[in-house]
């Protein structure tokens, strides 16, 4: 058996960024599942516990209740996919009171593993059935290697060789019935972890359009430049200008215009013109919020997206600085928004990628039907493994490809944001005018507190991890009698501070069960030099 401080260092030989957190939740106010829902039944995750006796005594259990329809499940998902080649257990506790349950199904619970991020997430679902006792709590197990599991699709593989599981769903006695369904739910625990999304809640960049007149030339570039000789791409009939009739900030919006006009520029005479901004800043991961109201007319085409800095477009403001070596689509683009005036209430996001690009299978959207007439937030979350789209934070679209390679994922290196409205050769002949209204661009990263490194050769071994009351930390090779710790939120704020005493080279911060569950990062200077350690609260 290794000792537990070599366990610990081979713990911390893991990329900094590789966090993990428990799936459990006691009803308690302890838990990390946060998206309980019911599915076709009544559900109550704050039930004062009826039954306390026997194995579950706690005060607070969750009530299921199915009320006669043809199915009924409680469920939730989690922010990752479970990983079931080596964690493949899950266990909850249950009681269902016999004067709970109408008709004569066989009494069993079953927990079934789904893709919710399917139309019909049921039809790759994975299930295990077991035979419940009435009238006593027990504890009920669900091995998904070594229990007897029901692959609703012949052709799915086992459970412990799939990826694809993102939803927990909780189902008793059955379904095709209409019998009524009494049960009591608690202690739900999941033998394995799941990884954490990186918090993404610092301010990194940002145009808040609190000047009028022209745009901050600081942060922005007109894209003005004929990529191809007389024309823009897809068949686009305007004219890019970098005049403040194209684009203006007034009263803190700004507007970009498209109009219907003659212009001469570059030696080509169009009848339309619009501007395209493109930001003279570039990010890698993120979460990019952009309020905006669209214009109207059927051939308008808004957009707000990405593209690699590395992209050789001729006229973008990157290739202009010498970053231009790859070619679209390998350079990634990444679509947060686009409307098309010809299908008014729809907003779409989409990806291009080698995989796959021009007419993309990569997409979805969703029907907003005040697009141009109010605001709305547009929100993109690009993590190292996922991309996520979502208007006033309904979620239409998740690209996670299973395979992650130069054709499926040029998104490991710096894109930078684009806004523009163009023209189609569709437009409607009676259109004069319209704009996007963007109210603000605002551009998030991790705290520089949740992601500095420890600086020097002396790495603190830390334990446990995660951390229930009491967080150790050692301190080897130095005569430090006294030292000051911060905590801080992975966003950054202070959440406490202590000053100790250094005892046998260990520092104890006591009194942790108060903390929230999630990622905390302890902060100190020891002899003269900075060192940061992650832990999560679970």
């Amino acid at each position: 058996m290794l000792k537990h401080h070599s366990l610990l260092a081979l713990l911390l030989c893991l990329p900094i960024i590789a966090f993990s957190q428990t799936v459990q939740d006691d009803f308690e106010g302890n838990g990390t599942i946060t998206t309980w829902y019911g599915d076709n039944c009544n559900l109550n995750t704050a039930l004062s516990n009826p039954f306390p006796q026997g194995i579950n005594t706690s005060a607070t259990v969750m009530e299921y209740g199915d009320v006669g329809g043809q199915y009924a499940n409680v469920g939730f998902d989690v922010s990752n996919n479970f990983d079931l080649s080596t964690n493949h257990t899950f266990t909850i506790k249950i009681y269902v009171p016999s004067d709970g349950l109408t008709g004569n199904q066989n009494n069993q619970v079953s927990l079934k593993l789904q893709d919710g991020t399917l139309n019909q997430p049921w039809i790759t679902q994975s299930e295990i059935i077991k035979p419940i006792t009435l009238n006593q709590w027990q504890t009920i197990t669900f091995d998904f290697e070594d229990d007897d599991y029901i692959n609703l699709d012949n052709n799915s593989l086992p459970p412990t060789q799939r990826t694809d599981f993102n939803r927990v769903l909780i189902q008793v006695n059955g379904e095709n019935n209409f019998d009524h369904v009494r049960a009591l739910i608690d202690d739900i625990y999941y033998d394995g972890s799941i990884p954490v999304d990186p918090v993404y809640d610092y301010l990194v960049w940002s145009d808040e359009f609190d000047t009028n007149g022209a745009i901050d030339n600081a942060k922005w570039f007109h894209q003005t430049q004929l990529p191809t000789p007389g024309s823009w791409y897809n068949g686009e009939v305007q004219h890019y200008t970098n005049r403040t009739a194209n684009a203006v900030v007034e009263d803190g919006i700004l507007k970009i215009i498209a109009k219907k006009e003659s212009f001469t520029d570059q030696g080509y005479t169009k009848q339309y013109t619009s501007a395209r901004l493109n930001s003279k800043y570039t990010f890698t991961y993120g979460r990019v919020e952009v309020r905006a109201k669209l214009p109207f007319g059927v051939g308008t085409w808004p957009a707000i997206w990405t593209l690699g800095k590395n992209i050789n477009e001729n006229g973008g403001y990157w290739d202009t600085q010498g970053y231009g070596t790859t070619g679209w689509p390998a350079c990634g683009e990444i679509d947060i928004m686009e409307h098309w005036g010809t299908n008014q209430n729809y907003v779409q996001s989409a990806i291009h990628t080698p995989s796959s690009f021009g007419g993309t299978v990569n997409l979805g959207g969703q029907s907003i039907p005040t697009a141009s007439t109010e605001f709305h937030d547009y929100t993109f979350v690009w993590t190292p493994d996922k991309l996520v789209f979502s208007v006033d934070g309904n979620i239409h679209y998740t690209y996670n490809p299973l395979v992650k390679d130069n054709t499926t994922w040029p998104f490991d290196a710096d894109q930078y944001l684009l806004l523009n409205v163009a023209i189609q050769s569709v437009i409607d002949p009676t259109f004069t005018q319209s704009a996007m209204e963007i109210d603000y661009v605002r551009v998030y990263q991790e705290s520089p507190v949740a992601t500095e490194k420890v600086d020097n050769a002396l790495s603190p071994v830390y334990y446990p991890n995660p951390v229930d009351n009491e967080l150790n930390i050692t301190f080897e090779n130095s005569d430090a009698q006294n030292v000051l710790l911060k905590i801080y939120s992975s966003s950054g704020k202070l959440i406490r501070t202590y000053s100790k005493s250094v005892k046998n080279n260990i520092v104890t911060l006591d009194n942790l069960d108060g903390l929230s569950s999630g990622m905390y990062v302890v902060m100190y200077v020891l002899d003269g030099k900075h060192y940061s350690v992650k832990f999560i609260k679970s």
